[in-house]
């Protein structure tokens, strides 16, 4: 067993985990995220997207012990702590950018990435941002818009969790006011 120590939707967690345990797997089976989905468990859909500090990784293709020391943004870290929806969130909802929902958060935590690098992005800029992330169920049409639409209200510093991104405002990846202040807590 290792030790890791990893700040998930900011709250501090320090765990013994097996080495070769899946990221995906310590989100969903030890700290109860399961809006982190196992897709592929390939690395092929983006189902299981998450923020390693503040940058879209695929957590079925990261061990938890990588996480180590590491800040982790997951779907349920995107809404504060009123329930307000995050910009992302928000734009999904306006634009019905889900039929399924099964690639929701995955989608969802690649836009952030996306616009965190570029908070304007044209269409084809969308479409080569979430390319690793699949969608069996829509055309992409929606959800593209909704990532423009997020980019836009962040832009204007509109709406959710925190006005203007907060993932991009906070480097380590970490949404301020979107969850319980850091308190350490052993699983």
């Amino acid at each position: 067993m290792t030790r890791v120590n990893v700040t998930v939707d900011g709250t501090a967690y320090t765990d013994e985990v097996e080495p070769r345990m899946l990221l995906v797997h310590y989100l969903r089976d030890r700290l109860g995220k399961v809006g982190t989905v196992v897709g592929c468990d390939t690395s092929n859909c983006g189902a299981c997207t998450v923020l390693l500090d503040g940058v879209g990784v695929k957590s079925c293709s990261v061990l938890a012990v990588q996480a180590d020391g590491a800040s982790v943004t997951t779907v349920e870290g995107l809404s504060g702590p009123d329930g307000s929806l995050h910009p992302v969130q928000q734009a999904f909802h306006d634009s019905h950018a889900l039929q399924c929902g099964f690639c929701t958060p995955g989608m969802m935590l690649a836009a952030c990435d996306l616009l965190r690098e570029n908070p304007d992005p044209s269409e084809q800029e969308v479409r080569e941002g979430i390319e690793g992330n699949l969608c069996r169920c829509t055309g992409y049409q929606n959800i593209v818009a909704a990532i423009q639409a997020a980019g836009q209200a962040m832009r204007a510093g509109a709406g959710g969790s925190g006005a203007g991104d907060p993932v991009a405002s906070d480097p380590t990846g970490s949404v301020p006011g979107a969850s319980v202040p850091n308190a350490e807590v052993s699983a």
